[in-house]
């Protein structure tokens, strides 16, 4: 049993590290994309509970061996199939801001406020600045757009 418990704390090592940190095998040309380490992640966690459960249960250790492998196989596919549909489904390529018209939700200055943004996709408050005060509740327009901010003028 102790190598299933190995394994599942392994496993869920490098899972809270791809969540955290972002996937560790991205930087790695492999298969393109066939290699994610929040899926080895979750097998391996899946491998080591189905090994304990299993393993408990009274069967042979063979069949713990074999039916956590399967298990973990199983997982990894799931989980590999799940992350690749998330990943092309957000296509990461922020849009061009300037030109859209919102609203400031909080008062604006040189070193900052919000806004609300009435264009697609703008369902967030985002981070603004601008070069004279602007009041919150006043009508305002993108001029620059830079990473998450925004510089606005009244409108």
């Amino acid at each position: 049993m102790l190598p299933f418990l190995i394994v599942g704390g392994v496993g869920l090592a490098v899972l809270l590290i791809s969540l955290l940190v972002g996937d560790i095998f991205d930087h790695f040309e492999i298969g393109e994309g066939a290699i994610s380490g929040t899926a080895l992640g979750i097998a391996a966690v899946v491998f080591g509970a189905a090994g304990v459960l299993t393993s408990q249960s009274g069967l042979d250790t063979t069949w713990a061996y074999v039916f956590a492998g399967v298990f973990a196989v199983a997982a990894y596919l799931l989980a590999l199939l799940v992350v690749k549909r998330l990943t092309s489904s957000s296509d990461g390529v922020p849009v061009n801001a300037v030109g859209l018209t919102g609203v400031s939700t909080s008062p604006i200055s040189p070193a900052g406020g919000e806004v609300s943004l009435d264009g697609p996709g703008e369902i967030e408050r985002r981070l603004a600045y601008s070069d004279e005060p602007i009041e919150e509740g006043l009508r305002i327009r993108v001029v620059e757009h830079s990473g998450t901010r925004v510089k606005v003028v009244a409108d």
